[in-house]
């Protein structure tokens, strides 16, 4: 499996859906909110995509888990990267954790979870991989930076 790390402006949507026809994309908005910027994708990207979010005290995992749940059903959400300065597969764990339909009773290091809920649960399932320096992990599934390129949309950083 390959995935592509896209970082670019919200001017280059279009550079960014061209990118998504030929590589499972993990797209970044370097000037705007990423979800936001994804959501307006909507009816242009019809190959599985993936979006990448820096999650923070101010961006939290759980708020993070409403976004995605909420994307998947207006673009093919398919792959999710957590990015935060520490603790990324912990808090990988607790966006897991809330894309489902049950109830959610979750602690870890990063958050305490009780009797939560946040439906509807993803149309399809989304894999959530965490950042860690060179690597994106998920479960036993680890990627590795192999290459970086420039393209029109913005750089790309190819996992595999």
């Amino acid at each position: 499996m390959e995935l592509v790390h896209l970082a670019a402006a919200e001017s280059r949507r279009d550079e960014v859906v061209r990118a998504s026809f030929d590589h499972l994309i993990l797209f970044q908005c370097t000037d705007a909110e990423t979800v936001l910027v994804a959501a307006s994708l909507v009816d242009r990207v019809t190959n599985d995509f993936g979006v990448w979010l820096s999650v923070t005290s101010a961006y939290p995992a759980q708020l993070a888990a409403r976004d995605v749940a909420t994307l998947s059903a207006i673009v093919p959400l398919r792959h999710v990267v957590v990015q935060a300065s520490s603790h990324s597969g912990e808090r990988a764990d607790v966006l897991r954790a809330l894309l489902t339909n049950d109830e959610v009773n979750f602690t870890n290091d990063v958050a305490r979870i009780a009797g939560a809920y946040n439906r509807p649960a993803p149309p399809a399932p989304v894999t959530v991989w965490s950042f860690d320096q060179h690597r994106l992990v998920s479960g036993d599934d680890v990627l590795t930076k192999v290459r970086l390129e420039e393209s029109d949309a913005g750089e790309l950083t190819y996992f595999a």
